[in-house]
């Protein structure tokens, strides 16, 4: 029987799965790593750190089976998009990893909205402004900040692009991390020469670009040596993380949402056509499917604003957790459905880090707004989890603007965890919210399916989706809930623009 490998270079941990031509899951390893905070708001990793993770993973799943290298007929690769790894001519890192979650660089965010013509221009450009979260602003960073390194620069790769060097030696990304830079025509899917030319980045320093699912090179005689593959073993384009989670539920259908509750919320949809980036809120990608694109919103504390209510308002729960072997998470939203809808006149907004969608403001903040003497702790936790959900709603709203009409939500991370969270969901977005199977695995299944296309176990992309993904579970809105969710929803909009001259002074303080 033959198989594919997915390979997940994550921020703190790789894992690796490996794959039957039937799509079932027959073993899979995790590795986790630490990355370092050089400064305050810097991260960095030491891309040998992945590379040693990768071959720790792949050998202990070869090893817990007794399959033979050859029947590895593809390696599928994600990974955390937009970390720049800068390297030399003899391919050597030139300096550790700029991470995608890194910070330094807005002031060369500034700068090339300036020198393009502002936010809008540079959609024009690229489909996308300037996050910091970007490549554009790290290999500006490091020309402006170590110019040293910026002349030692031959080619600069993403992170599970550096794996795939490791395991082929060839130099290459695939569309979704190149458009993951800021620097790529996502339009017209090639690398945008005229806004390179006008930022004054040496063309040279840019790999290849290949489809998803397109074979980018074969595995060298020496990695297969150390990770126990078959010299020649086919390595496809693969996906950066978000895409490959797509690809992974699949969200690669017209009117198909994935909704991803981690620490970060992200809402995402494939578009068969190319649309405008209404004000540049959103993420406008090429996707894990050919000739198609995901344009995708990303609110900054989802899970993380439950993680926060769990370890601050949360101790007693965290207490009985302990002693019951319950989780707390789950005692909470428990807590949460004891409060009536709306949790009786109490609203969150979980800008706890800032935001990112709907408002691109780094000084927003979160906020319980409708306090009165009858809210008990049941409401504040109902409120949290449902400021959650209007915050992906809005980005989800968005998205709609682009033509796209929504019949579906396929929920994976957190949130797809417990039933009576994912009724809040399903009620205050008006959709059927669903559970597929291998949902919980993240990009790994997404890169495992990208393989398997690759290696001809399936015709596409979106065959494979439809053929592999089963729904596990369906939540259908209550309708008078639903009503009275869009009523509420309406007060919640208000909320940011009234509260953004105070969040202003109050990042002042």
């Amino acid at each position: 029987m033959p198989y594919v490998l997915g390979i997940d270079v994550g921020s703190s941990a790789c894992k690796t799965i490996l794959v039957n031509d039937m799509g079932k899951i027959v073993a899979k390893a995790t590795k986790e790593y630490d990355f370092i905070v050089p400064k305050p708001g810097w991260t960095e990793s030491n891309p040998e750190i992945w590379w040693i993770a990768t071959v720790e993973t792949v050998n202990n799943v070869l090893k817990s089976t007794t399959i033979k290298p050859e029947e590895i007929v593809a390696v599928g690769l994600t990974g955390q998009m937009h970390t720049l790894v800068p390297l030399d001519k003899e391919v050597r890192v030139i300096r550790n990893a700029i991470m995608w979650n890194d910070n330094r660089v807005g002031k060369q965010c500034d700068e090339v909205h300036s020198k393009v013509g502002g936010e809008d221009k540079l959609i024009d450009y690229v489909a996308n402004t300037a996050l910091p979260g970007y490549t554009i602003g790290k290999i500006l960073w490091v020309k402006e900040v170590e110019p040293e390194n910026y002349k030692k620069m031959d080619k600069f790769l993403m992170a599970k692009d550096y794996i795939r060097y490791k395991l082929t030696g060839e130099i290459v990304t695939d569309v979704s991390d190149a458009s993951g830079t800021c620097l790529y025509d996502v339009e017209k899917n090639k690398w945008s020469d005229d806004l390179i030319n006008l930022l004054e980045i040496k063309r040279s320093i840019f790999p290849g670009v290949v489809e998803s699912p397109e074979i980018s090179g074969y595995v060298t005689s020496e990695a297969a040596s150390i990770l126990g593959l078959k010299e020649g073993t086919p390595v496809v384009g693969g996906a950066g993380d978000v895409l490959a989670q797509a690809v992974g539920t699949g969200a690669t259908e017209d009117g198909i949402a994935m909704l991803i509750i981690g620490t970060a919320g992200i809402a995402s949809v494939s578009l068969s056509r190319f649309g405008r980036n209404p004000g540049g809120s959103l993420q406008l990608f090429r996707g894990g499917v050919p000739g198609e694109w995901n344009v995708f919103g990303c609110t900054l504390a989802a899970g993380g604003s439950f993680k926060w209510l769990r370890d601050s308002l949360g101790i007693e729960e965290k207490i009985i957790a302990n002693l019951s072997g319950e989780d707390a998470y789950d005692i909470l939203v428990n807590e949460a459905i004891q409060s009536e809808i709306g949790a009786n006149g109490l609203l969150f907004t979980p800008y706890i880090v800032g935001e990112r969608c709907p408002y691109t403001d780094p000084n927003a903040r979160g906020a319980f707004v409708g306090i009165n003497a009858m809210h008990d702790k049941k409401a504040f936790v109902r409120a949290v989890l449902e400021g959650i959900v209007y915050s992906l709603k809005d980005a989800l709203k968005l998205i709609e603007t682009l033509g796209v009409s929504l019949t579906q939500v396929r929920v994976s991370g957190g949130g797809a965890i417990n039933p009576k969270w994912r009724q809040i969901q399903a009620d205050i977005l008006g959709t059927e919210v669903v559970t597929v199977s291998y949902s919980g695995e993240g990009g790994s299944y997404g890169a495992a399916i990208l393989a398997g296309v690759g290696a001809g176990f399936w015709p596409s992309v979106k065959e494979a989706a439809r053929k592999l993904l089963k729904i596990e579970t369906r939540t259908v809105p209550t309708v008078e809930n639903t009503k009275k969710y869009e009523r509420i929803y309406d007060i919640y909009r208000d909320i940011y623009p009234a509260l953004k001259e105070i969040n202003n002074k109050i990042s002042l303080i």
